[in-house]
């Protein structure tokens, strides 16, 4: 049996959405275990050049909804709220994944769209075609924002483990 771009996108991108969605739970009660404000959480960066935690949960949303998007040619939903709290995170997190779990495998798997451009600020376009969309962009730029996210976490002290990252309890 071969995988299908839709298991491979839409299917582990929801998974690791609500994965993440757990790791705002436990969050959460870190920041009220520690009677602080979980706002807190929103600047934090591993680096001085690195995009805070909020903006990373923004472009993990934005990369699902855009590789799914891409590959369906379904537009992808906007969101129209700013991310000011964990709440508002939490909210963004599951219209995401609303958006992913409305797409069936035939509008993915089956769409005609064959070539991908993505735009790059100030350099040539990408162009891939819809395996090596899938392989070499959207999947590495996926993950790397939610291991980010995981990284911040855990680094802010939130009892989080690589159970947590996988979604297995």
């Amino acid at each position: 049996m071969s995988l299908s771009l839709h298991s491979v996108l839409v299917t582990s991108h929801a998974r690791m959405l609500r994965n993440i969605l757990s790791w705002l739970d436990k969050a959460q009660a870190h920041a009220d275990a520690k009677s602080t404000d979980s706002v807190d959480y929103l600047p934090l960066r591993l680096a001085p050049d690195m995009l805070a935690f909020d903006k990373q949960a923004l472009i993990v949303c934005e990369v699902a909804k855009l590789g799914a998007s891409r590959l369906s040619g379904v537009e992808m939903a906007a969101s129209a709220h700013e991310d000011t709290t964990l709440q508002h995170l939490r909210q963004r997190i599951e219209q995401t994944i609303a958006y992913l779990e409305a797409l069936s495998p035939a509008q993915v798997d089956g769409s005609a769209i064959q070539e991908i451009v993505v735009p790059q600020r100030g350099k040539e376009a990408l162009v891939f075609d819809r395996n090596g969309f899938v392989q070499r962009w959207v999947q590495p730029n996926f993950f790397f924002h939610a291991t980010t996210i995981y990284a911040l976490l855990r680094h802010a002290g939130v009892d989080l483990g690589k159970a947590d990252y996988l979604g297995i309890h």
